[in-house]
Order: structure tokens, then sequence, then C-alpha cells
């Protein structure tokens, strides 16, 4: 069973960058044909796919997020992780950690990120 933890700081400046580790227990991030993705879910809002790096490295962007997002992973610790840069008080939200294959299949439990001064 596939497991995942978000981490990182739960307040954050505007105009500073949120940066997000997310650490998966019981499955390899180079499992092949496995997306790693980050979500978010704002304050009375849906869910917003924000973008995914595969098993093997390429990565897949938002077209609304692309400009400030960056997702990278470390193989050797197991963990992906998101920056975002330039936040506003708009990216305060419920972000998750999430992987499949075909589709969603394991979601971590979400860490809520707020941005304030």
């Amino acid at each position: 069973q596939v497991q995942l933890q978000e981490s990182g700081p739960g307040l954050v400046k505007p105009s500073q960058t949120l940066s997000l580790t997310c650490t998966v227990s019981g499955g390899s991030i180079t499992t092949n044909y496995y997306y790693w993705s980050w979500i978010r879910q704002a304050p009375g809002k849906g869910l917003e796919w924000m973008g995914a790096i595969a098993y093997s490295g390429s990565l897949y962007d938002s077209p609304s997020l692309k400009s400030r997002t960056s997702i990278s992973r470390d193989t050797a610790q197991n963990q992906f992780t998101l920056q975002l840069s330039s936040v506003t008080p708009e990216d305060t939200a419920v972000y998750y950690c999430a992987s499949g294959n075909y589709a969603i299949d394991y979601w971590g439990k979400g860490t809520l990120v707020t941005v304030s001064s």
C-alpha cells in the first residue's frame, strides 16, 4: 500500500515561494507507469490539478500554473517536491500529493498552506 505524506510550512508570505515535499512509502516513485501529482483545493472551491512528475522523470504542467510551478524529485529519498512562486492569498489552499497510473489511486492527507502577511 502506497502512502504519501506532505510536509512544509503552513504559512507563506505573499510574493514568496511555497515549497512542499511529498514523502512516499510502500512504493517507489520510479515504479513503471506511475505518476506523482500535486493537487490543491482552495476554500470553497473544487480540486485543482497543479502538475505531475512521471516515473521516468518527465514533467507535466497545468497550463494555468505553468509559469509559477516547479516539480522535482529525489529518487534516493523517494520524495517529490512542489515549488510555487510569487504566491498570493488566492494560493491559500489544502495541498495534496497523490499518485496512480491511469487514475489517482493514492492520496496524502493534505496540508493547509495559508498565504498571508
